[in-house]
């Protein structure tokens, strides 16, 4: 996408290919380079909201629901 690669300029990382062609990120961590699938960032992004939802509560959250735009594929839906 056109637009996604002009952005790309301007992000604190880099998008690179994993041996295997999927799209992950390179970070430097405390001086080490490491790669993270989209997966991992979603992930983290999800235990942070959990950590954040916690704090504001007071209480353990125990289940959550996350919803997606209605036009999202489904692909889209199930990363």
């Amino acid at each position: 996408d056109e637009t996604v690669q002009r952005d790309m300029a301007y992000w604190p990382f880099k998008v690179v290919a994993t041996p295997e062609g999927k799209p992950a990120i390179q970070i430097n961590v405390n001086g080490e380079v490491r790669q993270m699938l989209p997966q991992e960032v979603s992930a983290m992004v999800l235990s942070k909201m959990k950590d954040t939802a916690e704090a504001f509560l007071g209480k353990p959250v125990a289940n959550l629901v996350v919803t997606v735009p209605a036009y999202f594929n489904d692909a889209q839906r199930q990363a």
